[in-house]
């Protein structure tokens, strides 16, 4: 297996993404619990963890989490907090654990890299009789700071276009693969505090900023610097974290 080069890139900005990007709340584990039916304790696989903030969002909320995240260096970052024992190195594609060995499979933010109809199968094997899927997302709600609507502006104007962001969504990728429940979605909304050098990480750990040319980069990151820090920012921002599920039928 071959990760996307915009994924590779993921590993160059773990620090910027660890500061940048919002935690967990607790409740964001209470309902994908409660809405797949896990229980305290239950064996849980993160997928595509990358620096860990969901798996340890989970571990905090009592369950029995292993993590599989294919980047050497993100997954060396994640054993450090978490404990190696807890870690593997695999794909979505290829997960490197027993069948029927796990009673939830979480993605946090990377159902868009996989192949889905591969990952699909893969996440069936692991799951147990009944198991559940939950893949998270995260929007980030500008909308009360001055420099919102210019720096969505210089945002969209950098994405590309690519299929790993613009292919069809994993709710299709569900329902073309038959056998799951039909996808729903629960949504979590909470305040979380920042600053500009937050919202700065934030960007900086975007992989399609993270793949531009150095010298690129750095000057786009200024410009994104020089427009928050003008601007207004409140102490506090909401956070609404989609959780989409699924389970086995």
């Amino acid at each position: 297996m071959v990760l996307h080069p915009l994924a590779e890139r993921f590993a160059s900005v773990a620090d910027a993404y660890e500061r940048g990007r919002p935690e967990y709340a607790p409740a964001v584990v209470g309902a994908l619990s409660a809405e797949l039916g896990v229980a305290p304790g239950a064996p849980v696989l993160d997928l595509a963890a990358g620096t860990g903030k969901l798996t340890r969002r989970l571990l905090a909320g009592g369950l029995d989490v292993v993590a599989v995240e294919p980047h050497a260096v993100l997954r060396d970052r994640l054993a450090a907090v978490v404990g190696p024992e807890r870690v593997r190195e695999g794909f979505a594609e290829a997960i490197p654990l027993p069948d029927a060995s796990v009673d939830a499979v979480t993605v946090a933010g990377g159902f868009h890299w996989f192949d889905h109809a591969r990952a699909l199968t893969e996440i069936r094997r692991v799951l147990r009789p009944g198991g559940g899927l939950a893949v998270l997302s995260t929007v980030p709600d500008w909308g009360g700071a001055s420099w919102a609507h210019e720096l969505g502006t210089l945002i969209a104007q950098l994405r590309p276009e690519h299929p790993y962001f613009d292919g069809p969504p994993w709710q299709e990728a569900v329902r073309a693969a038959g056998g799951w429940t039909a996808p729903r979605e629960v949504r979590v909304t909470t305040s979380q505090p920042t600053d500009p050098g937050r919202i700065v990480d934030y960007v900086a750990s975007m992989s399609f900023v993270a793949a531009l040319p150095e010298e690129e980069r750095a000057a786009w990151l200024a410009q994104v610097s020089a427009l928050v820090d003008a601007g207004e920012t409140p102490a506090e921002l909401p956070v609404q974290v989609v959780v989409g599920l699924t389970t086995l039928v």
